[in-house]
C-alpha cells in the first residue's frame, strides 16, 4: 500500500498527490511513468512522475479527473493509500547537456514537461518554458517551472499572461534564433501544431505521447504508435518520440477508441462497473 501524504488542486479537474513510494522515488528519472491501481478490481491508470523526493521517499502524481477511474482516484485523501504503483516504467526522456530548451506544456501535460524542464536545468542548459490553459486557474505548474528559467504563459481567453495559443509564442521564439531543441507535452493537436511549426526550421522536436494504455509493459499492445512507418509501444518503446516522426493522425483516432465504454463506465453507479480506459 502506497500512503497519501498530501493532496494538492491544481486546477478545477487536476489534482496532484504525493505519495509514499520510496524506491520509485530513488531511481526514477525525468520522463518515466508508473502504473497505478487504486484497489482490488479497479483500472490500471498510467500516470507520469511529475517529481520526486527521495529524501522523504515521495512521488508526484499529477491527475486529470476525466472519467470514472481517474475521479475515484482523486477523491482519496491524505492518510489513505493507492494499493499499487508499479514502476518506473518507460524511457527516461533524453536529455540534452548543452545549450537552449525550449519546453512546451498545455493543460495537464504542464506536469509532465515539469520533470523534463528539471533535468535540462540540472544538466546546465538554458530552459526557456512555455505552458498555456484555458484560464488562468487552468494553468499549472508556472511557480516550479520559474525556478529553472524563464516561463511564457498564454490563456486561451487571455485572463493571465499573453491571449493565445502556446504554438503562438514558440513561434516567436523560434523565429528569435538560439533554440536546439523542443519537448512539447499536450493535447495531440498541440503536439502536432507544434511539430509542424519547427519541422521547416529544423528544430529536433521530442513529444510524449499518451496512447491508450493497459499494462505497460507492451503486452497488450494498445498502446501502439505508428513513427517514421514503424509501429512502436508507448509503454516501452517510449513515451517520448521523435515529433517529426509520429502519425498524429492514427494517434488522435486510436484515442476514441473505448469512448464508448468510458461513457458507460462514467453512467454507471459508485458499485458498477469498470469498464473505461483512463490514460495520462
Amino acid at each position: 500500500m502506497h500512503a497519501i501524504i498530501a493532496k494538492t488542486q491544481l486546477s478545477p479537474n487536476v489534482t496532484r498527490l504525493d505519495v509514499c513510494a520510496p524506491r520509485i522515488a530513488e531511481i526514477r528519472q525525468a520522463g518515466q511513468f508508473v502504473i497505478v491501481r487504486r484497489g482490488e478490481g479497479a483500472e490500471r491508470i498510467p500516470l507520469t512522475i511529475a517529481d520526486s523526493d527521495p529524501v522523504a521517499g515521495t512521488i508526484a502524481l499529477v491527475i486529470q479527473a476525466v472519467g470514472k477511474s481517474t475521479r475515484e482516484l482523486v477523491a482519496l485523501e491524505p492518510g489513505q493509500a493507492i494499493q499499487d504503483i508499479a514502476g518506473p516504467l518507460g524511457h527516461p526522456t533524453e536529455v540534452i547537456r548543452q545549450g537552449h530548451a525550449l519546453c512546451i506544456g498545455g493543460g495537464v501535460g504542464t506536469a509532465v514537461a515539469h520533470p523534463i524542464a528539471q533535468a535540462l536545468s540540472r544538466g546546465g542548459v538554458q530552459v526557456t518554458s512555455i505552458i498555456g490553459g484555458r484560464s488562468k486557474e487552468w494553468v499549472i505548474f508556472e511557480t516550479e517551472l520559474r525556478q529553472l528559467g524563464a516561463v511564457v504563459v498564454c490563456t486561451d481567453d487571455g485572463s493571465y499572461g499573453r491571449k493565445g495559443f502556446v504554438t503562438q509564442a514558440a513561434a516567436e521564439l523560434l523565429a528569435a534564433g538560439g533554440i536546439g531543441i523542443v519537448y512539447a507535452v499536450g493535447p495531440v493537436p498541440m503536439m502536432r501544431a507544434v511539430a509542424a511549426l519547427t519541422r521547416p526550421a529544423g528544430v529536433r522536436t521530442i513529444v510524449s505521447l499518451n496512447p491508450l494504455m493497459v499494462d505497460g509493459t507492451g503486452m497488450c499492445g494498445g498502446c501502439r504508435v505508428n513513427v517514421g512507418g514503424k509501429v512502436f509501444f508507448a509503454c516501452v518503446d517510449g513515451p517520448e518520440f521523435d515529433g517529426h516522426a509520429v502519425d498524429f493522425d492514427l494517434l488522435a483516432d486510436r484515442q476514441t477508441t473505448y469512448r464508448e465504454f468510458e461513457q458507460t463506465a462514467n453512467s454507471c453507479g459508485a458499485d458498477g462497473c469498470r469498464v473505461g480506459l483512463n490514460h495520462r
